[in-house]
């Protein structure tokens, strides 16, 4: 039996992944044991264990940015972390480390170094973070989303998906997401979505042109998230939702969609074929803006800058490219011809190699 320490988390963009890449672990060896090491604070605390699997969790240590009293107090917690994880390792017998970045990921690596365990990590950004960038130099088995991601020893495997998405047939499932959603079958669906954090100025935007845009005999599923600051308008084929549990039924009737550039974002309509226009979070290290190069210059997306993205924006470039159905349709195959649907496999052969060459 092997048994794996999977760590990470923090945001679903670490998580999602972590769980893809377990969940085809167990299902290639049901003898196998998975444990998860995450924090209590990040989303791994709700949705690990709401997948069956074990989770540990460690103090959440940022990297400290500034000299103060946390500085000085985290070389300490850090080795303590290290320690904890150690004894994890040592104790469950751990056979492989599988790192995904975020808080508890850097104590895991240092521990597997220290230990001698093999470690194997997946880096989802196309700009890495920090535990990552630490977790390279000690492994020369890194596996990364993004062709061209700067870390050593990078090789490409692509986005694990969670597995709705990589098995769905969009046309089999097309049926159930026109009467999950309420969508008429006669007209092609834009799907307008920031994350469940939801984004601003997507929302204003959109919700601003939803006559325009449903005038041009399109229908627009419109999933604001964040704090629900929009109302429903009432406006025929415009449908206005908080939040969505089924994204996999809405990737199934999405035509063009108008998001938000995060790694799993874009990696997920890459693989299902869905062409985009992209605006980046404007905050943070713009990572955003690298997670969709790839695929807006296989021609699959269109980058608009958050600022930029206003209702004259519409105007001007998106109502012209819902008219036109023939770029719409090169635009899905150039979308296609960037994504990958293999990358949980892709990324357990990486675990595999690490594992038998150790």
């Amino acid at each position: 039996m092997t048994r794996y320490l999977l760590a990470g988390g923090g945001t679903a963009g670490h998580v999602n992944p972590l769980l893809a890449v377990a969940d085809r672990l167990r299902r290639d060896d049901p003898s196998a044991e998975v444990v998860v090491l995450g924090t209590k604070e990040g989303l791994e605390a709700r949705l690990v264990p709401a997948r069956g699997y074990e989770l540990v969790t460690i103090p959440k240590l940022p990297f400290p940015r500034r000299p103060n009293a946390a500085a000085l107090r985290f070389p300490g917690e850090y080795r303590r972390a290290i320690r904890t994880v150690g004894t994890l390792i040592r104790e469950r017998g751990i056979d492989a480390v599988v790192g995904f970045g975020g808080y508890a990921a850097a104590p895991a690596y240092s521990a597997a170094r220290k230990a001698g365990v093999p470690l194997v990590l997946h880096e989802a950004n196309a700009r890495p973070g920090l535990a990552n960038r630490l977790g390279a130099r000690y492994t020369p088995w890194v596996g990364v989303a993004f062709e061209g991601t700067a870390l050593p020893h990078a090789r490409f495997v692509g986005m694990p998906l969670r597995i709705e998405i990589e098995e769905l047939d969009r046309a089999a499932s097309r049926d159930a997401a026109l009467a999950e959603f309420g969508l008429s079958a006669d007209r092609p669906t834009l799907l307008v979505t920031g994350g469940s954090l939801g984004a601003r100025r997507l929302n204003a935007t959109i919700s601003e042109r939803a006559r325009e845009l449903t005038a041009a005999g399109w229908q627009v599923l419109h999933i604001q998230g964040g704090r629900g600051e929009l109302t429903d308008p009432g406006i025929e084929h415009y449908r206005l939702l908080d939040y969505c549990d089924r994204m996999d039924l809405a990737f199934a009737l999405t035509d063009v969609a108008v998001a938000r550039a995060g790694a799993a974002t874009v990696c997920e309509f890459a693989a299902l074929g869905i062409p985009a226009v992209y605006v980046p979070f404007p905050i943070g290290n713009g990572e955003q803006r690298f997670n969709a190069a790839g695929v807006v210059r296989a021609g699959g997306g269109i980058l608009v800058d958050d600022a930029a993205f206003l209702p004259s924006w519409v105007d001007a470039h998106l109502l012209p490219l819902l008219a036109d159905r023939g770029r719409v349709a090169e635009m899905s195959a150039r979308a296609a011809s960037a994504g990958v649907r293999d990358g949980s496999d892709r990324m357990v052969s990486l675990i595999r190699s690490g594992l038998s060459r150790a």
